[in-house]
């Protein structure tokens, strides 16, 4: 059991690792080197774990999605727009995240290792056929569709955002992002009960870290 604990120690700190200079660098320019020094592992440590860049790649564009701030809604809808939110609060603070968006936007390295984006849109499209069957969305929306939509308009949010004011100002653009679409997709009924306010991401995720000590207790008991 400890060399089990220790194995999922190691992997993360490579992924850790992996993650900050990919976010730094780019994919083409990141060393296994300078990874290992970050991680301060072995060369046989990584390699047992991840058998090359490529790979490394891959595992973090793997850990992309979670469902560490999810909280479940009475509403679809906002649970879409909660995700989205919280997604908006965590990038620039995340260098998962950050490396998520920078490997993804590599259009020669994802020959080799594809991008979050696929993941990004299934979840939006998953999200958004729950709300159809509940009737939370209009008679016209596709929900494959609208994912794709919603995604191209999310990656450039991102772009425009880290060009404008180095992710400063994320919050207020995915907001409005949200404002601009949802009429078009949510039922009147529900649209009017949607919080997409700019900070609704940092107070989901206050709330779900507030709540966590309470979960994790009664998991142990």
């Amino acid at each position: 059991m400890a060399r089990q604990e220790r194995a999922v120690r190691t992997r993360r700190a490579v992924l850790d690792a992996a993650a900050a200079v990919f976010a730094e660098r780019g994919y083409a320019a990141a060393t296994i080197a300078e990874i290992l020094n970050r991680a301060g592992v072995t060369k046989g440590a990584l390699y047992f774990h991840f058998d090359s860049k490529a790979a490394l790649a891959q595992g973090v564009l793997q850990e992309q999605i979670s469902a560490e701030y999810h909280v479940p809604r009475e509403l679809k809808l906002q649970e879409w727009v909660d995700a989205g939110m919280t997604l908006a609060q965590r990038l620039p603070r995340e260098p998962m995240l950050l490396a998520g968006v920078r490997l993804s936007a590599d259009l020669q390295g994802r020959q080799a290792f594809r991008s979050a984006w696929p993941a990004w849109a299934d979840l939006t499209a998953s999200l958004l056929a729950e709300a159809r069957t509940r009737g939370e969305v209009l008679a016209h929306v596709v929900p494959e569709e609208t994912a794709q939509v919603f995604l191209g308009a999310w990656i450039g949010v991102q772009f425009v955002s880290q060009a404008v004011s180095g992710w400063d100002d994320l919050d207020q653009r995915m907001s409005a992002l949200f404002n601009h679409l949802l009429p078009a997709v949510a039922a009147p009924a529900v649209l009017v009960r949607l919080d997409t306010a700019p900070d609704r991401g940092a107070r989901v995720i206050a709330e779900v870290r507030q709540q966590s000590p309470v979960v994790l207790a009664g998991a142990r008991t």
